[in-house]
This record gives structure tokens, sequence and C-alpha cells, in this order.
């Protein structure tokens, strides 16, 4: 699946390969895949990823800031909106369902992993520039996207987390994946030539990627531990 995603994200994925086999499969990913994942873990998952999302859709607009292209610009503003207008949407729309008005969700106190990492990403954008960005997001909107998409291959039946797996598997999300994929090739391109990992900034690069996906490990830590 990596490989949909572009030669970049297969890169960085590989430089960090055993946090993101942590974070792909940690516990909470397999309780959503055969079913075992406690309902309260869930639900205060999906509160603290509301909160989340609230600030990662200001760090991809601050990347439609710091885009020196139009397909930088176009993909960003396109993530906004899957962001605010679809995601949010689903998670609003599940805890309603089980009495969490989108008032509450909004007021919710933000927990310290997740500031941790909600924080790191924002860091990473305004002390650094669009490729500092884009390493620090990549593992929540890729791995989302690998996730969902094995996933919905290996669920158990009757798991009751099937609209969450359909909505990281489905083409839509699938296609922002490839979309996101394909704008940071061209990114890296564009700013570091035709030999990327040749260059002094790679490491840093690698470093934010890596950060980020450990942040992940511990934001599916957080939903179990609400448990």
């Amino acid at each position: 699946m990596s490989g949909a995603y572009g030669s970049t994200f297969a890169t960085w994925r590989a430089g960090a390969e055993a946090p993101w086999q942590a974070y792909t499969h940690h516990a909470f990913v397999e309780g959503l895949r055969d079913g075992s994942l406690p309902r309260s873990a869930f639900l205060a998952y999906l509160v603290q990823d509301y909160v989340f999302l609230r600030h990662f859709s200001r760090a991809w607009a601050l990347a439609l800031m710091k885009s020196d292209t139009l397909e930088e610009m176009r993909t960003a503003a396109t993530t906004v909106d899957a962001l605010v207008n679809h995601e949010m949407g689903l998670h609003v729309e599940t805890c309603a369902r089980h009495g969490i008005s989108e008032a509450e969700l909004f007021a919710a106190e933000e927990l310290a992993p997740n500031l941790a990492y909600t924080r790191y990403v924002l860091d990473a954008g305004v002390s650094g520039d669009f490729l500092d960005l884009m390493a620090a997001l990549a593992p929540c909107v890729l791995g989302y996207g690998e996730i969902g998409a094995r996933l919905a291959a290996e669920k158990a039946p009757d798991t009751p987390y099937g609209e969450w797996i359909a909505t990281y598997a489905d083409a839509e999300y699938q296609g922002v994946c490839e979309a996101v994929g394909q704008m940071i090739d061209g990114a890296i391109a564009h700013r570091l030539g035709d030999a990327p990992e040749a260059s002094p900034r790679w490491s840093r690069l690698q470093a934010h990627f890596t950060r980020a996906t450990q942040l992940e490990v511990d934001f599916w830590q957080m939903g179990l531990d609400a448990a």
C-alpha cells in the first residue's frame, strides 16, 4: 500500500520501521479489526480525535500558506475540506448516537498525548518550511489510509467498527492519500532535487516523520487507557 502513496512516503516509512509497525498494528487498531475494542475506549478516542482534527486542519491551512506551487495549494486546500467537512462529521454523527453533542466535542479537554502531538506538528510547520510540515503531517494522513485499507480486507464480519474502517478504506479517502503522496514527491523534487536522500536536510525530515509516528502510537494508547 505504501507504494500507492508515493516514493517519499515509502522511504520515510521504511526509515521508521519499528514505530510504524507499532502504530499501524497497535492493540487499539487490532481491536477495531476484530471488534474487541471496548466501546468506551473508542468513544474516548473519538472525542480526542475531534480535538486533534481541529488542530490538524489548522496545520494543513498553514501548509497552504507555505506552498510554493499550485499543486501544493490545491492539495492542502482539498485536505482541509476533507478534514473539516467530512472526517470531523463522522465523529459528530457517531458521538451523537451515544449522547455526546458537537458542543461537548468542541469543548472537550485536550489530553496530554493529544497536546504533545498537535503542538509538535504545528511547531514543525511554524519553525520549519513546507517539507518539515509535510514530514510531520504524513504519518496521520497516510497511516490512516494504510490502516483503513488493511482492516477493510481483514476485519471480522461482525466488528462494530465497520463504519470507521470504511471511512478510511473508501475510494474518496484513498484518493486523498494518493494525492497527498504525489504532492509530497513533487515538493521534495522541487526543493531537494533528484537525489533528496543525499541532502543534508533529509535526516531532519526523517526525524519529523519518525517522531510523529511515535506520537501516533501514544495517541492510540491514550484511547486504550481511557477504557
